[in-house]
């Protein structure tokens, strides 16, 4: 038996010394593990509060106002402003400006003195089914708690009528909620790790050093090599959106081009992030982990999951600095809301200018290691 241990404790010295030498895996192994636990521990967080609503009120009174502060004072709503029309309304919930709207009739305080039933009426975006369910909760209990208040025992008709409305998602289906969003993290992590690995591997085999002697820019290189990752993301969404519609029965209610045009923009950005990694990275293998180090943010952090507005202030900065952010609200708008171009051109300016930052980063950052 012990013939056979032989060499174990040689063995397992050299691997110290060795996993002593290469900081990187000691670092992700040690430190990121513990990073993300405080990350994701201060910034998730399942209690939906601050909902953006915004407020119709058709005969502004003293007895409305009362009554829409009583729903700022849950802390579930946080009323943006009013609207002067329906039109208003419901474009601010389909460009994503707004989570709920609260309309109130033109009769309301008249009909609560009557004690005829004024009705009042919530709509909400089904798009994020954690933020309508709460909604929802929300302003029936508020509704209920108000009737309360004003029958006192009388066993009256109660004066106010509660009627709310679930938009884009009415059946509140998980798959319509999810599968928009997944979209963006599964091409994401595929070109992120496609880009980073391809450029490590041509390091290691000695070909990319064979570039840098011909006359080939820096620049030049760079954008070279994602175009083709570019194009497989690409055919990866026009793959993936059938799959999604007739598979898993998610209606697309807006412009299937928009959504396409709109897409370019995040391959880019991400395929930029990819060469930024290749550029850091000494192995497949580290570049494998910092591609991989990019996938738990995106997923946590970027409001496919938890609505962005629950996390601390902080985390809802580096929720703008991930291409998901944008990407998910662009996917949601166009597949649950119908949203246009016109309602999302600004989410595909920000992925615009993030790819073009990544990318000469890449570049100046390529150039120096072959200095």
């Amino acid at each position: 038996m012990i013939a056979r241990l032989s060499g174990l404790w040689p063995v397992a010295r050299k691997e110290v010394l060795h996993l002593a030498r290469d900081r990187g895996t000691v670092f992700f192994a040690l430190l990121v593990p513990v990073l993300q636990l405080f990350i994701f521990g201060f910034a998730l967080n399942t209690n939906v509060r601050q909902i953006r609503t915004v407020v119709y009120d058709q005969a502004p009174s003293q007895r409305t106002r009362e009554f829409l502060r009583r729903f700022s004072n849950t802390d579930t709503f946080r009323l943006l402003g009013h609207v002067s029309s329906d039109d208003e309304m419901y474009a601010a919930v389909r460009k994503g400006e707004a989570s709920a709207a609260i309309k109130i009739p033109y009769d309301f305080a008249e009909r609560v003195l009557r004690g005829s039933g004024a009705t009042v009426q919530l709509l909400v975006d089904g798009s994020d089914s954690t933020v309508s369910g709460a909604a929802l909760n929300v302003f029936n209990a508020v509704v209920l708690v108000e009737n309360q208040r004003l029958l006192a025992g009388s066993g009256s008709r109660p004066p106010i009528e509660a009627r709310p409305a679930v938009l884009f998602n009415p059946s509140t289906r998980s798959p319509n909620f999810f599968i928009p969003g997944l979209v963006a993290v599964l091409v994401q992590i595929m070109v992120i790790l496609l880009v980073a690995l391809s450029v490590v591997r041509e390091r290691e085999r000695g070909t990319l050093e064979q570039l840098t002697m011909t006359p080939v820019r820096p620049l030049g290189m760079m954008i070279g090599k994602m175009i083709p990752y570019v194009m497989l993301g690409f055919l990866e969404v026009c793959w993936i959106l059938p799959i999604m519609r007739w598979v898993f029965g998610v209606p697309i209610h807006g412009s299937v081009w928009v959504l396409l045009v709109l897409t370019i923009p995040l391959l880019l950005a991400v395929a930029g992030l990819g060469l930024l990694i290749s550029t850091k990275a000494a192995s497949q293998a580290e570049a494998f982990q910092l591609a991989m180090a990019t996938m738990l943010p995106s997923i946590f952090l970027s409001g496919y999951i938890f609505p962005i507005d629950n996390m601390p202030r902080p985390f809802q900065i580096v929720s703008r600095i991930l291409p998901t952010t944008y990407y998910i609200d662009v996917s949601r708008g166009v597949i649950l809301r119908g949203a246009g171009f016109a309602d999302l051109w600004w989410n595909g300016a920000v992925l615009t200018f993030m790819a073009v930052v990544l990318v000469l980063a890449a570049a100046i950052q390529f150039e120096r290691r072959t200095r």
